[in-house]
C-alpha cells in the first residue's frame, strides 16, 4: 500500500507488517523518516518535521539521514551516485515530480541534462529500489550508479551477518559485531562469486526466532559492492549496487538510459528465522519462475564418466537411474564437439560425431521412453582456444591488447557485450533446443573475469555491466522461445546465485563439494536467504573421492541432499543391488515429502555446530523434519527437538513413531530411537489429525 501526504512531499509504503517513509524538504533533499513495524502515515508526516541536527563545521546533518546521498555539496559519506561530464563533476538536483504506476512510486530528480528516478515497490513486506538515470544533455559518464542506500534506526551495539566463502565452501555464516567504519563485501570477478553472496543482515539482539532484523539483498550477477557503514555520530547505512569501485561503470551518451538492479531490503520482528521465511515467500511469489511447480529428482552424469562418455554408455546410466525413480536424466559435460577433455571444444556447442553420431535425439528419446525428462550441460559464455569458434574469431573474447590472454581451466571468456558474440550464442543455443527434445539446461561458469578489454571499443570498462545485461538477455529470450525448458545457475558451483539470475532460472547449483557433512554448513548458510525450492544438492559416491575421502552413509548422504532438490550424481553402474533398492526407497520417501521441502516454511531447529543439526519444514497441516547426528560422545544427554511453527491447539501424528502430539511436539524419544552412532540421519513426517 502506497500512502502519500496532502503535501506532497512525504511518501510511505506499507506492507503487511512494516513500512517504509521518505520524506522530501523545501531544499528538495530527500530524507529518510522510517523503516520498520507498520506506522500510519500520520506518523509518517510527524517524524518529517523533526529538525536536522546541527553539526556544522565538520560534519554534515544530511549523511546518515539522505535517502540517495550524490557526490557533491555538503555531504561526506559514501555517495550513492557518482557522474561526470567534461565541464564537471558531482550531481545538484533538484525534484521535479512523483508518479505513481501500479504498485511502484517514482521520484524523478534532475540535474541539467541527468533525470534521476528513484523507484519503490513493496511486495508483502520486501521493499524493491532502483534507479533510472536518463541523459538528455552531453554525455556522462556514470562512476558509480548505486541501486539504493538503506538507513537503520539509531540503536547500539548493531551486529552483521554475512554469507563468505571459496569454491566448495561457499555460504558460510558469519556474525558479528559492526564497528566505525566501513565494511565492504563484493566481487571484482565478473560474476557474483564464491567468496561472497550479495546479502547482508543487521540486528542488535535477534535470535533465531525472536528479534528485529534488516536485511538487504542486491539483485545482480556480475561485479557488484555492498558497503555498510558506521558512520562517526553510530547511525548506520548500507549502500550497494553494480560495480565493484568508482573506476568507470558506463557512458550514457544523449538519449541513453541506464536503470541498475535491484537491491531488495526486509525489516522482520520474527528473528533471522522469520526473516529467512519472508525471504523464501518472496523469492518464490516474485522472483522465482514456475516457483509452484515442484523440481524433479535428477541424475547428473559428471562424477561417473567425467568427460569420457558415449551414448551406450548413458544409456545404461539412465536406466539405473529410472529404476530408483529418477525424473530427470542430465548428460553433463563431454557431449559436444572435440570435448574429450577441458582443453577443447568450448563454443562449438554441436554433438559429439564420435560420440553421438546421430545427434542428441536418439538419447533423448530413449530417456523420455524409460519415464523421465532430459537435460545437458553447456557453458555458453565461454570458449577453449581449442575450438572452431577462437580459430574462426579471436577477437570475440575479453582481452587487453599487448599482453598475454590469461587461461584458466585453459578457457578464455567470451566478449558477451559484443553483437555478434550475442547473436551467434543465440543461433547455436536455440538451434541446439531446436535440434533435439531437451527439458533442462544446466548452464555454467568456469572462471572470472581477468583481462577485461574490449579493443576497439571507445569505453571498454562497459563490457563489465553489459555482459550481464547479455546473459539476462539471453536467458530471457530463450526461456520465451523454449517455454518448456529449464535452466540452472551454475559457477564451479555457487559462483553465481543472486536474486537477479534466480529470476531467470529455476534452481542454482549450491556448491560442487557434494560431502554431505560439509553440505549441513553450505546449506545452513544459504538458507539465510534463499529458500530449498532452488537449492540443488547431490548424493555422490562414498568414500568422497572428489573432495575428502570421507566415508559416510547411504541414509546420511540422502537425507542431507533431501534438504533442497534431490539430485543424485553417483556412479550408478557400479552400485550394488542392495545399494540401488535402498536408494530407491529415499527417493520414494523424498517424493512424498517434497511438497513440504520446496513449498513448505523453513525452521531452522539446530545449526550444524558439530552435534546434532536439524530443519524442519510446515506446509498445510503437515510437518516434515530432517536431523543428522554428525557426532555424540559417551554421558552426552539424548538429543531432543522442539518443532516450530504447528497450530498449538491441534492435534499431530508422527508417521514414524506412531506418537500423538498435542500443541507443541517435543521430538525426543524418536531421536533416540532414529540416531544411532556417529555421522547418522533420520526423517520424521507430522500430520495434524
Amino acid at each position: 500500500m502506497l500512502e502519500i501526504a496532502e503535501n506532497g512531499r512525504t511518501w510511505l509504503l506499507s506492507g503487511p507488517a512494516s513500512s517504509y517513509a521518505v520524506h522530501l524538504t523545501e531544499a528538495d533533499e530527500l530524507l529518510h523518516l522510517h523503516w520498520g513495524p507498520r506506522i500510519a502515515l500520520a506518523d509518517a508526516e510527524a517524524l518529517a518535521v523533526r529538525p536536522l541536527p546541527d553539526y556544522w563545521p565538520f560534519e554534515s546533518p544530511l549523511d546518515g539521514r539522505e535517502e540517495y546521498p550524490v557526490e557533491g555539496g555538503p555531504r561526506f559519506t559514501r555517495p550513492a551516485l557518482s557522474v561526470r561530464t567534461d565541464e564537471r563533476r558531482g550531481t545538484e538536483w533538484t525534484f521535479e515530480r512523483h508518479e505513481v504506476e501500479g504498485d511502484e512510486l517514482r521520484l524523478r530528480f534532475r540535474d541539467a541534462g541527468l533525470a534521476v528516478t528513484l523507484h519503490y515497490r513493496m511486495r508483502d513486506d520486501v521493499v524493491e529500489r532502483r534507479v533510472t538515470l536518463d541523459n538528455d544533455g552531453p554525455t556522462v559518464e556514470l562512476l558509480r550508479a548505486d541501486s539504493a542506500t538503506w538507513t537503520l534506526p539509531d540503536r547500539d551495539g548493531w551486529r552483521l551477518s554475512q554469507l563468505h566463502g571459496r569454491w566448495a565452501a561457499e555460504s558460510r555464516l558469519v556474525r558479528g559485531e559492526l564497528t566505525y567504519g566501513e565494511k565492504i563485501i563484493g566481487s571484482r570477478r565478473g560474476h557474483t562469486g564464491h567468496q561472497h553472496l550479495p546479502w547482508v543482515a543487521l540486528d542488535t539482539d535477534a535470535t533465531e526466532e525472536r528479534g528485529e532484523v534488516y536485511g538487504c539483498a542486491l539483485g545482480w550477477s556480475g561485479t557488484w559492492r555492498i558497503a555498510v557503514a558506521q558512520l562517526p555520530d553510530a547511525r548506520v547505512q548500507i549502500t550497494g549496487g553494480a560495480g565493484y569501485d568508482e573506476s568507470g561503470l558506463l557512458r550514457l551518451e544523449t538519449g541513453e538510459s541506464f536503470t541498475t538492479p535491484v537491491f531488495a531490503g526486509l525489516w522482520s520482528d520474527g528473528g533471522f528465522g522469520g526473516a529467512s521465511r519472508a525471504w523464501h515467500a518472496y523469492q518464490r511469489a516474485h522472483v522465482i519462475p514456475d516457483a509452484g511447480q515442484d523440481r524433479p529428482v535428477l541424475f547428473n552424469s559428471w562424477e561417473a564418466t567425467e568427460f569420457d562418455i558415449s551414448e551406450e554408455q548413458q544409456g545404461t546410466l539412465a536406466r539405473r537411474a529410472a529404476a530408483i525413480g529418477v525424473e530427470l536424466f542430465v548428460v553433463d559435460d563431454g557431449w559436444f564437439g572435440a570435448r574429450t577433455s577441458d582443453r577443447a571444444g568450448l563454443g562449438d556447442w554441436t554433438p559429439n560425431p564420435d560420440r553421438f553420431a546421430r545427434g542428441l535425439t536418439p538419447l533423448a528419446d530413449y530417456v523420455h521412453a524409460l519415464g523421465m525428462q532430459f537435460g545437458i550441460w553447456v557453458e555458453p559464455e565461454m570458449v577453449n582456444p581449442d575450438s572452431d569458434l577462437y580459430r574462426a574469431h579471436p577477437d570475440w573474447v575479453q582481452f587487453q591488447p599487448g599482453r598475454k590472454r590469461t587461461e584458466l581451466r585453459n578457457q578464455l571468456v567470451l566478449n558477451l557485450a559484443r553483437e555478434d558474440v550475442r547473436n551467434y550464442l543465440w543461433e547455436q543455443l536455440d538451434g541446439l533446443l531446436s535440434s533435439a527434445p531437451i527439458d533442462y539446461v544446466k548452464w555454467d561458469f568456469n572462471r572470472c573475469f581477468t583481462d577485461a578489454g574490449w579493443p576497439g571499443e571507445p569505453y571498454p570498462q562497459r563490457l563489465w555491466v553489459d555482459h550481464v545485461h547479455a546473459l539476462y538477455g539471453l536467458l530471457d529470450r530463450l526461456r520465451a522461445a523454449h517455454p518448456g525448458v529449464a535452466f540452472e545457475s551454475c559457477s564451479g558451483g555457487g559462483g553465481r546465485i543472486d536474486l537477479g539470475v534466480l529470476g531467470r532460472t529455476d534452481q542454482v547449483w549450491t556448491s560442487d563439494n557434494t560431502d554431505p557433512l560439509d553440505r549441513l554448513a553450505i546449506q545452513h548458510g544459504f538458507s539465510q536467504i534463499h529458500p530449498a525450492r532452488v537449492m540443488a544438492a547431490w548424493v555422490t559416491d562414498s568414500p568422497n573421492a572428489q573432495l575428502n575421502g570421507r566415508v559416510s552413509s547411504p541414509r546420511f548422504r540422502f537425507v542431507s541432499a533431501m534438504a533442497g532438490v534431490l539430485g543424485v550424481g553417483g556412479d550408478l553402474s557400479r552400485w550394488t543391488e542392495e545399494e540401488l533398492a535402498e536408494a530407491r526407497e529415499w527417493v520414494e520417501l523424498y517424493k512424498e515429502i517434497r511438497p513440504l521441502v520446496q513449498r513448505g516454511e523453513l525452521y531452522r531447529l539446530r545449526p550444524p555446530s558439530g552435534g546434532l543439526s536439524a530443519v524442519q519444514y510446515v506446509l498445510g497441516g503437515e510437518a516434515v523434519v530432517l536431523a543428522w547426528l554428525q557426532a555424540q560422545s559417551h554421558g552426552e544427554p539424548a538429543p531432543a527437538l522442539r518443532l516450530r511453527g504447528l497450530d498449538s491447539t491441534a492435534t499431530y501424528e508422527c508417521r514414524e513413531t506412531g506418537e500423538v502430539h498435542r500443541g507443541a511436539v517435543l521430538l525426543h524419544h524418536g531421536l533416540r530411537t532414529g540416531l544411532r552412532g556417529d555421522l547418522d540421519a533420520t526423517v520424521f513426517r507430522f500430520r495434524r489429525i
